[in-house]
């Protein structure tokens, strides 16, 4: 398995399904799949609990493949590569060459 080289945090843009060239914050990050803040919203029907009084329909967000999304860099899409800063590993847009974090 490859790294994954995106974080939670980061600013993505959807690049492949329904909710194409829409952008969003990345809330999670397992196992090859994203969560990302408005896209990809699917309804669920819940049952009333000590949670959830009310109960109904619910939407919320649900995990995309990490291969249909790309890194925000200064409103651009980048690829994400490492370059080693001393002695620390960091990431770097592959579009500007610049350090990301």
């Amino acid at each position: 398995m490859m790294a994954v080289k995106i974080k939670r945090g980061d600013t993505v843009r959807v690049i492949a399904g329904k909710d194409k060239d829409k952008e969003g914050k990345v809330l999670s990050v397992k196992d090859g799949k994203v969560v990302v803040e408005g896209i990809n919203m699917v309804t669920k029907h819940s049952k009333p609990s000590m949670a959830n009084q009310q109960g109904g329909i619910i939407t919320k967000e649900a995990p995309i493949q990490i291969s249909n999304v790309m890194y925000l860099h200064n409103g651009k899409a980048t690829r994400i590569g490492y370059r080693m800063d001393g002695d620390k590993k960091v990431r770097v847009a592959k579009s500007t060459g610049e350090v990301i974090d």
